[in-house]
């Protein structure tokens, strides 16, 4: 748990995360990553005295069958932490947008769960509200917007959000994947609600997250190097076409 706080902690100095008086509501599906992102910002708003910031817990139920986030309310409070847990109905309307082969649209459950996050994280008098996403998250984005989009862009730590007023930001965005599951592994409380969506490890990121491994085991550095490349911002070279004048027809 030092290194995932160290690099929390990091994380808000390098991208000035956190203010004092800070209300951060964080998005809490019952997954390994964002149930470790609560307990950790519970631990960095009470027990680091430079920061003054209150964390509270919300949970957004679609309604699969087979979820059960009883231990998590049990988890939070034992330690103390701010929870809450909404009914959303939002399985049926995924399930109403389904394709011909009734794969839900993942595009529109992140739409919905973000602008759901934020009205409750207004409920409940939050100015910013985190999500658990990682930098093997960061890595993956840029790989699938290369792919699927033809553009290098991934997530940014923190971004305003001018329409809802509200900031978002991502404290694990320095944090690997690797040592959020060690965590897991020492620590039996943590309560991990298994995901029940049918899409759940059968989408597009989930086919690079492979291919990344693929190339890890093949290229060690490459772990370490794609981490250095998400800020090596000024070692960028692409093709600037307006500085080449392209002839009107290729023969």
């Amino acid at each position: 748990m030092r290194k995932i706080l160290g690099s929390l902690r990091k994380a808000d100095q390098m991208f000035d995360l956190i203010q004092d008086g800070d209300r951060v509501a964080v998005g809490v599906s019952g997954g390994k990553d964002s149930v470790l992102l609560l307990w950790a910002l519970h631990i960095y708003a009470t027990r680091f005295p430079e920061k003054n910031f209150s964390v509270v817990g919300i949970t957004l139920k679609f309604g699969f069958d087979g979820m059960d986030f009883t231990p998590l309310e049990k988890f939070c409070n034992d330690k103390g932490i701010e929870y809450h847990a909404y009914d959303t109905g939002l399985r049926q309307v995924l399930e109403a947008n389904a394709d011909k082969e009734g794969r839900l649209p993942c595009s529109l459950c992140s739409k919905f769960k973000k602008a759901l996050v934020i009205d409750y994280a207004k409920q409940h008098g939050c100015n910013k509200f985190a999500f658990g996403h990682h930098v093997d998250d960061a890595i993956e984005t840029v790989f699938m917007n290369a792919i699927f989009n033809g553009k290098l862009a991934t997530f940014v730590p923190k971004m305003y959000l001018d329409r809802d007023g509200m900031e978002m930001i991502r404290p694990f965005a320095l944090v690997h994947e690797a040592d959020i599951i060690s965590v897991h592994e020492r620590h039996d409380e943590l309560p991990i609600v298994q995901s029940m969506c049918p899409m759940d490890k059968h989408t597009s990121r989930e086919d690079v997250k492979h291919l990344l491994e693929s190339i890890y085991k093949e290229y060690p550095q490459a772990r370490h190097n794609f981490v250095n490349m998400l800020t090596n911002t000024d070692n960028v070279q692409l093709w600037p076409l307006e500085q080449f004048q392209l002839p009107s027809e290729v023969e």
